[in-house]
């Protein structure tokens, strides 16, 4: 099976459980669009914890190479579409236990918005996933390009399973509950008054002035004054001097998530609740702390 999945590693492709593929057709296409509460993107909040919708196009071959076109909308902000992003990927099943997938996104943010949201970027990864019966795991490996480099690992354990089918065999219900490791650079922020261990360049950097923005380096040294935020980079408390002593690479948030969906072989409605916990100081990043809910349907046109 395969859907278009709108929040996940890359608001594009993804995996395998939701709706209905047929072996025999070389060529498909989906539509979908949803509505999230917190678009929260490998750590960090890139709606800047505000709601945000998306819509997306998917074309498949084979249905393991899917081409992916989303557009994301922020009604706090204008232009109406905030940011695109055009996804390459390729998935293959070995066998009943073992697969891979790969895929490359990039990312473009609208011209007004990049000194306020993000600049454009590119993310790449590659995943292994491994069939335990009891468990589904997926291991990635990814690196996202700004304007430097910084790679992310992510281990995921899912156990999917789904009601039999009813409305004369045409639908069921699919349950797909997960825990998802997130490991990246974390930063050894000395401030007035004590260290915080935060989250590393390049979406938001704390060695920086003025309203959070910037561009540092993200190497491991630097110093300057920041501005603590509370819910988003535009809500700020007080003002401090810091200094970054060091970087390390380390676990930066669980996540946690129960993903419920009707299906109806062509059609997917869709619900994911699910919860933030971030391993690292939220004076000093953008809050992603807390719940977090999706609810998106998809279309197969052919």
């Amino acid at each position: 099976m395969q859907d278009i999945q709108a929040q996940a590693d890359s608001i594009s492709t993804a995996s395998s459980d939701s709706v209905l593929k047929k072996e025999s057709d070389k060529h498909s296409l989906f539509g979908g669009a949803g509505y999230g509460n917190n678009l929260v993107y490998l750590g960090s909040t890139i709606s800047e914890d505000q709601p945000y919708g998306f819509a997306a196009l998917s074309y498949g071959f084979r249905n393991s190479l899917y081409l992916t076109a989303s557009a994301i909308h922020l009604p706090s902000h204008d232009p109406y579409i905030a940011f695109v992003t055009g996804t390459l990927s390729f998935s293959h099943t070995f066998n009943s236990w073992f697969d891979i997938s790969l895929s490359g996104s990039r990312y473009l943010t609208a011209a007004s918005l990049r000194e306020t949201l993000f600049g454009n970027f590119w993310y790449g990864d590659a995943t292994l996933g491994v069939d335990w019966r009891i468990l589904y795991t997926k291991i990635s490996a990814g690196i996202l390009y700004m304007d430097q480099t910084a790679s992310y690992y992510q281990v995921r354990n899912s156990r999917y399973f789904a009601t039999p089918s009813f409305f004369n065999k045409k639908a069921y219900i699919s349950f797909d509950p997960y825990v998802n490791l997130l490991f990246g650079t974390l930063s050894n922020i000395e401030t007035d008054t004590n260290t915080v261990v935060t989250v590393t360049y390049p979406f938001y950097n704390p060695v920086t002035s003025g309203n959070g923005q910037g561009s540092g380096n993200g190497n491991g040294s630097g110093a300057g004054s920041t501005t603590p935020t509370t819910t988003s980079p535009t809500t700020t408390t007080q003002t401090y001097t810091t200094s970054v002593l060091s970087t390390k690479f380390g676990l930066m948030e669980i996540n946690l998530g129960l993903p419920v969906a009707f299906n109806t072989g062509n059609f997917i409605l869709e619900a994911e609740p699910g919860y933030i916990l971030p391993m690292f100081d939220q004076d000093y990043y953008p809050a992603t702390k807390g719940f977090v809910f999706t609810l998106s349907c998809y279309i197969r046109f052919f």
